[in-house]
């Protein structure tokens, strides 16, 4: 349907800004059946237990575009540690009545073996209205993620870090990367979520501008031709939430470990706490071409941490396990001024041991069956420990 353009003006998109640089975390959670290992659209019942038994709990869990998902959100917090402490208080009220349903919280970037037409939609016009254009790829979306803020004290700095940010796109995804499997199916990825995902109008990698005006022109442009109505709207990897002041990271697969999403979160709090810092220092930060980035996205979803990622315009080369070791030692004085440095060296775990595309392909053992693929589903919902 075409709109009436007209000579609209170019709207201001204003940046809550935030004075300090807090975090909050968005963990995506199916729900499977204990007895089945399917996923199961109960999340309604579930949201009614939780508000009778846990009302102040209640606004920290919301409802996603299936009903077979839950997501469990942080409140604005100072640091890892805070924002860890309090998924594990929300997660642990869940926990008193999906027990007792017989459910289960599965935390990965997919399914092994559910059906996507099997489904059920959340009520919402919101959600109508993306199946009603998206069509087959909007009801193929049987994927979770996570999602991490953190806050930033001004907007022109945003976009730069935003871009920077690409040039680690590789390492988070590949650390998180838990979708090897789809559909009854070895998809032969790591993160087969990161490539459905992108299929959506509107997601997958944001463009690189250099300045506010070009971000608000391109707002103008999508709400001016119908393709976006709100700014949420924009489901790119990496994104402003204006709203809040924060850049939001939206590149993680579900985790299923509390102790790996830890590592994650203070990773990322890092990085941006680093890129931020160096800005105001008056350096330039480092970009790639986007065709790089574009590669580098897809090795990451292809082979995890055997990726071998492009690290600069003049194409050199690296695996980027070797890159994040020396990551890590850059990040070491950001992380001790946060306060997470037991957390971020934890990250080098992640790599040492396996993320958990690998360990789901050691429980299966090559065997694609609906009985091999309940075993996968029980060890990913046995990984959720919480302290």
């Amino acid at each position: 349907m075409r709109r009436d353009q007209g000579r609209l003006a170019i709207e201001t998109v204003a940046f809550e800004a935030s004075p300090r640089p807090t975090i909050g975390v968005e963990w995506e959670f199916a729900l499977v059946d204990r007895e089945t290992a399917d996923l199961v659209s109960r999340a309604g019942e579930l949201f009614d237990g939780i508000r009778a038994a846990h009302p102040d709990i209640a606004p920290q869990v919301h409802s996603e575009m299936l009903r077979n998902t839950v997501e469990v959100v942080t409140g604005v917090c100072e640091n890892t540690a805070e924002a860890m402490a309090d998924l594990a208080r929300i997660i642990a009220a869940v926990r008193e009545t999906s027990d007792p349903m017989g459910v289960d919280l599965f935390g990965a970037g997919t399914h092994p073996f559910a059906q996507w037409n099997a489904q059920q939609l959340t009520d919402n016009p919101r959600y109508d209205e993306l199946i009603a254009r998206t069509q087959w790829w909007g009801r193929q979306m049987l994927i979770w993620g996570v999602h991490v803020h953190v806050g930033v004290n001004h907007r022109d700095k945003v976009l730069p870090i935003i871009s920077a940010l690409l040039n680690h796109y590789p390492h988070l995804l590949a650390l998180s990367a838990s979708s090897p499997m789809w559909g009854g199916h070895d998809t032969g990825y790591a993160s087969t979520r990161a490539m459905m995902f992108q299929q959506l109008p509107t997601a997958g990698l944001p463009f690189q501008f250099e300045r506010w005006s070009e971000f608000e022109r391109f707002v103008h442009d999508q709400k001016t031709t119908g393709i976006i109505d709100h700014l949420n709207e924009i489901r790119w990897d990496i994104r402003p939430a204006c709203h809040l002041g924060t850049i939001e990271v939206r590149i993680c697969d579900g985790m299923s470990s509390f102790a790996e999403l830890e590592a994650v979160v203070a990773l990322i709090h890092c990085l941006v706490v680093w890129l931020d810092a160096r800005l105001d220092a008056g350096e330039t930060l480092p970009t790639l071409p986007p065709w790089h980035v574009q590669e580098n996205k897809w090795r990451a979803a292809r082979y995890g941490l055997d990726a071998i990622i492009i690290q600069d315009a003049d194409n050199n080369e690296r695996l980027v396990t070797e890159d994040l070791e020396d990551l890590l030692e850059q990040l070491a004085p950001i992380a001790e001024r946060l306060g997470c440095s037991r957390e971020l060296a934890a990250v080098a775990d992640i790599a040492r041991r396996g993320a958990s595309y690998q360990r789901q392909r050691a429980v299966a053992g090559g065997v694609c069956n609906v009985d091999t693929y309940r075993d996968v589903v029980r060890s990913v919902t046995s990984e959720l420990v919480l302290p």
